[in-house]
């Protein structure tokens, strides 16, 4: 099939949603199957601690991989929720900024749906920057209580529902699994 012949291929916004565990983990499994398809990819977690060293962090240092975590950790735990909110804030414009410029072929926006859930970021700002994004840009976006706005815009929704947990039986986070 030559070029004339072949069909367009439409950049395309995923949400991993739901309550369940694997947003996070599906959005990096499709993060490193693009990488290894040389695709151009980044990452920026909202919610993660930009101090912190979690373990998709190491792993994407080793592979040369770039993720950025411009948050604070979890924000229902905060000290000061206006300094989350500005983390958020300046952790969007970096998002537009990487979106708009077209020169990463995937961009993962995890636990996005927090700013959102919290009303730090409107949901029209975030499908309004989603929908003039450059051909070729693929967003994933992931976190619970996905704004039904933001459901309606995506191309692939997927629900992570929770059915059992060992959090629920009174286990910790185990590294490598959890974190």
């Amino acid at each position: 099939m030559d070029a004339s012949t072949e069909p367009a291929k439409k950049s395309l916004v995923l949400l991993f949603t739901g309550d369940g565990k694997g947003k996070t983990t599906a959005a990096l499994g499709v993060l490193l199957r693009a990488w290894g398809r040389d695709l151009r990819v980044t990452m920026l977690s909202f919610i993660k601690a930009a101090d912190g060293d979690y373990g998709e962090q190491r792993a994407a240092r080793k592979l040369g991989i770039e993720i950025s975590a411009v948050g604070r950790g979890f924000t229902w735990l905060s000290d000061d929720i206006e300094k989350d909110r500005a983390m958020a804030l300046d952790g969007w414009r970096q998002a537009r900024e990487k979106i708009a410029a077209g020169s990463y072929d995937v961009v993962v926006l995890d636990e996005l749906t927090y700013p959102i859930a919290l009303g730090w970021l409107s949901v029209d700002e975030v499908v309004d920057a989603l929908g003039r994004r450059p051909e070729g840009v693929h967003v994933i976006i992931t976190g619970r209580k996905a704004p039904e706005r933001l459901i309606a815009f995506a191309d692939l929704v997927t629900e992570m529902r929770e059915v059992k947990h060992p959090f629920q039986q009174g286990s910790e986070a185990v590294a490598g699994i959890d974190f």
